[in-house]
Order: C-alpha cells, then sequence, then structure tokens
C-alpha cells in the first residue's frame, strides 16, 4: 500500500533539492538517491506535475522527518515504519512501535514535526553517562576495558548508554563486565556477517546502491535480533522442563 497523500498546507511545493536544504541541518547525509528510494517503498507520495516533476508539500517534509528520525535513533528498518504509517493513513491509531517507541499517530503533524525534526543524535561525557544510568566509575572503566562501551574523544553516545543501563542492572544479578563479553564478540560477528550479505550493493559506486545496502543492513540487524530472542526463550523455557 502506498503512503497516503499528505495534505497540503498552502501553496508550499517544494521541489528536492529545497527539501535537501531543509532536512540538511538535521540530516546533513540526506540525498536525493534516498528520498526517491523511500518514495519507490512507498513511504512518501510526492505530487507529481503534469510533466512528472515532483512536488513537496509541508508534509511530506515532516513525513520524511518522522521516517529518518526514527531510522537514526532508533535504527528501525523502513518496512517497520512503513506498516506503521500504512496503519495511521487507514485511520488507525497504532499506539507504539518495535522496540517501545511510543509515537501517537501524528506522522504528518507539525508537533511530531518539532519533536522528531530537532531531534539529534546525543553525545554525553562521563559524568552525564553515569548520572543518566546509574553506573559508577569502577563499572564504567570495567565496560570499557571488556569492549563493550567505547568513548570517541571521551564522548559517548546513546548505544553506550544502553549498554551502561543493562550493565548496572545486570550487576544487580551479580554479572559483571567480564562476564558479558561474549555478547559483544557475538555483535561483531553478526555485523560481519552483515556486511558479507550486503557487499553486493555497499560496493556499487552509485548511491541508490549504498542507501539499498544500508536498509539491508537495518533489516537484517532486525531480523537476528529476532533470531537471537526467539533463541534465548526458547532455551529458558525448557529450563521448567
Amino acid at each position: 500500500m502506498a503512503a497516503a497523500q499528505p495534505e497540503r498546507k498552502g501553496a508550499t511545493a517544494l521541489n528536492i533539492g529545497e527539501v535537501l536544504a531543509t532536512l540538511a541541518e538535521d540530516f546533513p547525509s540526506m540525498t536525493a538517491s534516498k528520498i526517491r528510494f523511500l518514495e519507490d517503498k512507498g513511504l512518501i507520495a510526492p505530487h507529481r506535475t503534469p510533466s512528472g516533476y515532483r512536488q513537496y508539500s509541508d508534509g511530506d517534509v515532516e513525513r520524511l522527518r518522522f521516517i529518518l528520525a526514527l531510522q537514526r535513533d532508533q535504527y528501525l528498518p523502513l518496512k517497520v515504519i512503513k506498516d506503521y504509517l500504512d496503519a495511521v493513513d487507514r485511520g488507525e491509531r497504532p499506539e507504539a512501535l518495535p522496540g517501545g517507541v511510543s509515537i501517537a499517530p501524528r506522522a504528518v503533524s507539525d508537533e511530531l514535526s518539532a519533536q522528531l525534526g530537532g531531534a539529534r543524535p546525543r553525545s554525553l561525557g562521563e559524568a552525564q553517562l553515569r548520572a543518566e544510568s546509574g553506573a559508577s566509575a569502577d563499572l564504567v572503566e570495567a565496560m570499557a576495558t571488556f569492549g563493550l562501551i567505547t568513548a570517541e574523544d571521551g564522548r559517548y553516545d546513546e548505544h553506550d548508554l544502553a549498554v551502561a543501563r543493562s550493565c548496572v542492572a545486570l550487576a544487580d544479578h551479580g554479572l559483571e563486565p567480564r562476564h558479558l563479553r561474549p555478547f559483544q564478540t557475538t555483535a561483531e560477528r553478526e555485523v560481519a556477517l552483515i556486511e558479507r550479505a550486503v557487499a553486493p550493493s555497499a560496493s556499487r559506486r552509485d548511491s541508490a546502491s549504498r542507501v539499498r545496502a544500508a536498509e539491508e543492513a537495518r533489516e537484517l540487524g532486525e531480523l537476528f535480533l529476532t533470531l537471537h530472542r526467539a533463541l534465548v526463550h526458547g532455551l529458558i523455557s525448557r529450563m521448567d522442563g
């Protein structure tokens, strides 16, 4: 199902270059190929002039911000985002996206644009990482020693924060970073598999192929997580037997 055509606001009609300029501050790596890729996947549906030129409304730009922010900040694959948007377009009210991302169905509203469009990847110092995760200085040092978190120029990102929070919770069960190194090793092996799978597209020089490779990598990552969760839950269920 193609994405529903958003209601157009006023006389706004942007060409693809103007859309890129509008998004550049928050999404500097955005390209025309990525926008066309999203259209091909049915996530956006810009107006077409009689001569075939695309024209984008404010609503189209807001929808793009929504999609790009979820990809960047939540690492959700496009299929998951599209299923959510399709439900919204049908007038349904999905409560949340996979992974606990809770968003009211305002896919093309000004409020959503303000919430997601201005969001940028966070950068945290060690003090902020410790304050938000509850990790001690010793735990942060141990996580770094065993490769679970990595500081770049003394700064950590949201992924490091999520790891730190998990390690704090696991410490309550007597599990220390030295016990958790296999998780990092497994993640590295899974990423190696993903890189091998997307290599044919990633090796091409055209931007459209690189966009497809990036999206395929996200989808594979989500499938790997689903498989891992199913395997772990299956083994745990056998413990009762």
